[in-house]
């Protein structure tokens, strides 16, 4: 048929966008019973689709044998599990797994499983990709900050882990938010992880501890949470000078204001706070330093975890040694202050903060390196 002249064209739509596959890791239960809803499928159905994830480690829908077939073939074919790619692995001779994960952008974060011999197994997890505090001892802070975890992103490192563990007939029994980033930086996101944590994975909230290096007013905000997970403070120096050097976020926020959060947070909360020192040798494990900080959290409700430096290379430091440590823990019982020398993990391994992302990175400049030699050389009479 032709086209009269000088009559209207029809205009010609571009074409949709296919659908962004469901991640079921990312959905809660009246999510998840809305998205299937749309497939014609019972409410039911997503709580039989969680339990599979949470409870019995699921990572396909083959796996979900008590569910139809046509929906076990769609959640295949339209729905993901997670969307964190390994891009590398150590294992430890302790047993410590260390992880980088390959968001989808292309950026990188680390997760670390911690077995013991008392039958438990804690996480590590991130909850930024990189950080902005600029500690100087941590690989992550040399790295800078790159971008925000979302909730569901922080979730998954935990769950890969405890699916791994159920199908062997363990479970994931603890979670610490110590790994990249700074949790309160991200504090809506690192908050409501938490909160699934505690209801979907089943982990007790005060198995649960969550590290900051004192952002004082999200401290005080956490405080009307009513979570009762642990609250650990990366303190590592008993005076403003040492500590700014140490950590630069202690210019923002002293350590008088800090402290004073602390307490108020102990008093709202009824949780003790934990206390995190790196020990580095000749920097801050002299008897002084040690009677700095026995009077610094003397009638705090607080615990001190004393844990010998794992180096990095862009930090020169190294961890103190034990009997040094034991005097440390001697002089702090003095003033009424708890402590307790922390075992490295993973130290034969890429275990620190940032370090195996620190070496991924570098072999991914190495081998790009090498590949522009290569085609500079062929281009090469």
């Amino acid at each position: 048929m032709t086209r009269a002249p000088g009559s209207p064209r029809r205009a010609t739509l571009p074409p949709c966008p296919p659908a962004a596959p469901l991640n079921l890791y990312a959905l809660s239960e009246p999510e998840l019973a809305a998205a299937l809803a749309a497939w014609g499928e019972p409410a039911f159905r997503a709580k039989q689709v969680r339990q599979w994830i949470y409870e019995r480690g699921a990572t396909s829908a083959e796996e979900m044998t008590d569910l139809p077939q046509r929906l076990r073939t769609r959640l295949g074919a339209e729905a993901v599990f997670g969307t964190l790619s390994l891009a590398a692995e150590q294992v430890s001779n302790d047993g410590t797994i260390k992880r980088v994960y390959a968001l989808p952008d292309g950026q990188l974060i680390e997760s670390v499983l911690m077995p013991y011999e008392d039958g438990r197994r804690t996480a590590c997890i991130s909850s930024q990709a990189g950080c902005a505090m600029a500690c100087a001892f941590c690989a992550t802070g040399q790295m800078g900050f790159a971008r925000q975890l979302t909730e569901a992103e922080i979730v998954e490192q935990a769950l890969r882990f405890a699916q791994e563990l159920v199908k062997r007939g363990e479970r994931l029994s603890n979670v610490v938010m110590m790994g990249m980033g700074e949790p309160f930086h991200n504090y809506e996101n690192a908050v409501g992880a938490m909160r699934r944590l505690i209801g979907e994975l089943g982990i007790g909230a005060r198995h649960i501890t969550v590290s900051t290096v004192g952002l004082a007013p999200q401290i005080r905000r956490f405080a009307g949470e009513g979570l009762q997970v642990t609250l650990a403070i990366s303190l590592h120096a008993a005076t403003d000078e040492a500590r700014a050097a140490l950590l630069p976020i202690n210019r923002r926020w002293p350590l008088a204001e800090l402290l004073d959060a602390c307490r108020e947070y102990a008093e709202r909360a009824g949780r003790r706070i934990s206390f995190e020192w790196a020990l580095i040798s000749g920097k801050n494990d002299s008897v002084g330093e040690a009677e700095r900080l026995g009077r610094l959290l003397q009638g705090l409700p607080a615990h001190v975890n004393l844990i010998p430096l794992n180096p990095t290379a862009g930090y020169d430091g190294a961890p103190t040694q034990a009997p040094q440590a034991q005097r440390f823990v001697e002089v702090l019982g003095r003033f009424g202050v708890s402590a307790t020398v922390r075992v490295r993990r993973g130290i034969d391994i890429d275990a620190g903060c940032g370090q195996l992302k620190a070496a991924v990175l570098k072999r991914e400049r190495a081998a790009a390196a090498a590949a522009i030699a290569a085609a500079e050389s062929a281009e090469t009479p």
